[in-house]
């Protein structure tokens, strides 16, 4: 994937993008009265490529997210290497057949919606010894075209993936309607997550995670703000 393909300034305007998005986690974090160290910044890397990538890198930035497992494969195998405390997340659909490599390679999986998931994923991490945190992804908007399970099905799920898979289930995550007013989206979330003694927030992207914020995000997933706009 060639810098032409991406639409930005290109790799030189990353650095100060990224100090820019640090610098507003910070200041919105100290306006609700919560510590900016308590929130996790996921540099959104999907459809970047590696030149995008290392200026993030080398300002300090640790935790990045991924959409598609073979682009991470692609990717993250090399960068780990040369990079050992990079922390890559997982923030797409899985398919249950790529859970495999997303134990393997992932610190983090985001996206688990459904009970065959949790299971194949329970399977791999039994099989490897490797745990990486869940997020259960929740479709709080309740659209078809989009992945996450109901949030009238999000207890059930929450509880299996305890109880039955003992997956190391960290939090729940959501990606509000375009368009839409995230905020009852981001309290829907906490609700649900509040009720099972779930301590992590994984909402808001570079649109709204200063609304997130607001409403506890523990991680934010922020990709264009950094990288600049991707191609149409």
């Amino acid at each position: 994937m060639g810098q032409e393909s991406i639409q930005s300034d290109g790799p030189s305007s990353v650095s100060e993008n990224y100090s820019k998005v640090v610098d507003a986690v910070t200041a919105t974090a100290k306006a609700v009265g919560r510590e900016a160290a308590d929130i996790t910044l996921i540099a959104v890397s999907k459809t970047r490529p590696a030149e995008y990538i290392l200026p993030v890198l080398a300002a300090g930035q640790i935790d990045f997210g991924e959409n598609k497992m073979q682009e991470a494969e692609s990717k993250w195998s090399a960068l780990k290497m040369h990079h050992p405390a990079a922390r890559l997340h997982i923030i797409g659909a899985l398919q249950s057949n790529k859970a495999r490599a997303a134990v393997a390679l992932a610190d983090a999986i985001h996206s688990i919606d459904r009970d065959k998931l949790a299971r194949a994923v329970a399977d791999e991490m039994a099989q490897s010894g490797r745990r990486p945190e869940c997020f259960i992804q929740v479709n709080t908007g309740e659209e078809a075209q989009k992945s996450g399970v109901l949030p009238g099905n999000a207890d059930a799920l929450i509880e299996a993936c305890r109880e039955i898979y003992a997956l190391p289930l960290a939090g729940l995550m959501c990606l509000p309607p375009n368009g839409e007013d995230p905020s009852p989206h981001f309290a829907l979330l906490r609700t649900i997550a509040e009720r099972h003694g779930l301590t992590k927030l994984s909402m808001g992207m570079t649109a709204d995670f200063k609304t997130a914020i607001a409403f506890g995000a523990t991680h934010i997933r922020v990709g264009s703000a950094i990288f600049g706009a991707r191609p149409v």
